[in-house]
């Protein structure tokens, strides 16, 4: 495959211009269908003029069909649509990227979505990315626990349904913040369950709770029957969150913010704050899993982009409970900086070196 995209770039470099444009173009149908050239033109940045032109090519292709309301993708169009990803990682160098990442941060697997895309659409194809691997991943038998937040409500909206139910059975990983339901981990649980045609079970506790409460909660039945599950789980996804986002998410007082602060905290995850170093510098009370857990948990995904966020993932990502980061190209290329990286570029092939 590089062979040919050196050849390409070689002989035909104005072909690799006219894929990168229709693969924009797809996408942002894919987000925003149905939807008219002008306010195409405007989310790609490409002219209108040209966006006709590539519209009559992908309609003539069978993928995108044109109506007064707008443009939409096909049931075509949104199968061919992985197969294009696949494509563009080759050619926009994005494998090469992907391997750095994951040597830099010792996991197992690192999946990196193309840019291009608007910092809101970005993490819905975080999300569709995700939901994808998890697909491939998930079979008959398997325990999936889930957390809450922004990034993993895209990826249970992402999951396209199963014809067949699957025997599985998704529980949340922790309690919820008392947030917006759309995001909490009981409501990403149920969808992901119901998509899947799988069974789930609901933990109704507060993530945080005073320490004398704990035992007392932890011994209802209902709560029991909820942990045993998450014992046997066998794949876990979870987002990584800003240190003072999720401090003020959880309701935490102004003084409480400032001393996670000065103990250096820069990312969440699982109730645990991190410093730059990876360290734990604080832990909420709370029920369902614990970091050491992990260690016992088959697979463990994170799910986490954007650049602002790329020391938070460094803090959190280590091979000793992570298998797998999703995550998009800017924040991987940030991520790369912070450890020292530098940008090579080779065509339209760009490489890191540490």
């Amino acid at each position: 495959m590089k062979y040919l995209l050196k050849i390409q770039e070689k002989i035909v470099p104005e072909l690799i211009s006219i894929v990168e444009n229709r693969y924009t173009i797809l996408r942002n149908i894919y987000y925003y269908q149905p939807i008219g050239r002008r306010a195409l033109a405007e989310k790609t940045n490409i002219s209108e003029r040209l966006v006709r032109k590539e519209l009559d090519f992908l309609y003539g292709r069978g993928l995108v069909k044109v109506y007064r309301s707008g443009t939409i993708l096909t049931e075509l169009g949104s199968k061919f649509l992985p197969e294009l990803d696949k494509y563009m990682k080759e050619l926009k160098g994005i494998r090469t990227l992907e391997e750095q990442l994951r040597e830099c941060l010792g996991i197992e697997e690192v999946h990196i979505v193309s840019g291009g895309l608007e910092p809101s659409i970005i993490i819905q194809e975080i999300g569709r990315y995700a939901a994808r691997l998890l697909r491939r991943l998930l079979k008959d038998g398997d325990i999936l626990a889930v957390t809450g937040g922004t990034t993993l409500a895209q990826v249970a909206s992402a999951m396209s349904e199963n014809e067949k139910p699957m025997d599985i059975i998704v529980v949340p990983g922790r309690g919820g913040l008392g947030e917006e339901v759309e995001i909490q981990a009981n409501t990403i649980a149920a969808t992901l369950a119901k998509k899947l045609g799988g069974r789930y079970h609901l933990l109704h506790i507060p993530d945080s709770l005073q320490e004398e409460n704990v035992d007392i909660i932890m011994a209802e039945p209902s709560i029991q029957r909820v942990l045993k599950f998450l014992e046997k789980a066998n794949i876990l996804i979870h987002g990584v969150g800003s240190a003072e986002i999720m401090a003020a998410r959880r309701d935490m007082s102004r003084e409480e913010i400032e001393e996670l602060k000065e103990r250096g905290a820069v990312a969440e995850a699982l109730g645990y704050y991190f410093d730059e170093s990876g360290e734990i510098v604080y832990v909420t009370t709370s029920v369902g899993l614990h970091l050491e857990d992990l260690k016992d948990i088959e697979k463990v995904i994170v799910v986490a982009g954007e650049p602002a966020k790329a020391r938070a993932i460094l803090s959190v990502v280590s091979p000793l409970y992570h298998n797998i980061l999703v995550t998009d190209e800017a924040t991987a290329r940030e991520i790369l900086a912070l450890k020292g990286g530098e940008v090579k570029n080779t065509g339209s092939v760009v490489v890191f070196s540490l």
